[in-house]
């Protein structure tokens, strides 16, 4: 099973979309195993968004990102970076695939509600940036996993 990190973005927070969002992935079968609420400072929006350093939209995101709490997670799952990517939607809400959360919640590339890991190693140094290890819990076992064990997969 593969890992990915996933953040409900302040505009999501403030809609109260945090239960319809989570929603989504639980009824994809992906579980999640780290799950909270913070305020992300200045110093981890500045670590978070490191490779946009000198962009012209850099402030812009520091400046989204820590004007209010997000929603934290670890997603585990078959495939998680790329399916999760997929159910989020494209960053632009009016190109993103109907039925995702993007396209059905969001009017706005800024405010696009949710950020999810591009890569292995995105996903790893964002969960590290959120998390500890002993913060996660992943030996509960969903229905999912607990059909494919039946199943013998």
């Amino acid at each position: 099973m593969e890992r990915t990190f996933v953040a409900i973005k302040p505009d999501g927070v403030k809609r109260g979309l945090i239960g319809k969002i989570i929603e989504r992935f639980e009824n994809k079968s992906y579980k999640i195993i780290g799950l909270k609420m913070i305020n992300v400072t200045p110093e981890i929006a500045a670590k978070h968004y490191e490779e946009h350093v000198g962009k012209p939209f850099y402030e812009k995101l520091i400046r989204f990102i820590t004007m209010g709490p997000i929603i934290a997670m670890v997603v585990e799952g078959k495939n998680a970076i790329k399916g999760v990517r997929h159910l989020v939607g494209k960053t632009n809400p009016d190109e993103a695939d109907d039925g995702s959360i993007r396209a059905d919640f969001s009017s706005f590339s800024t405010l696009n509600l949710v950020h999810a890991s591009d890569s292995p190693q995105s996903a790893q140094r964002e969960m590290e940036l959120y998390f500890k290890e002993e913060e996660l819990c992943p030996n509960y076992k969903n229905m999912f996993e607990i059909v494919l064990e039946e199943l013998g997969e």
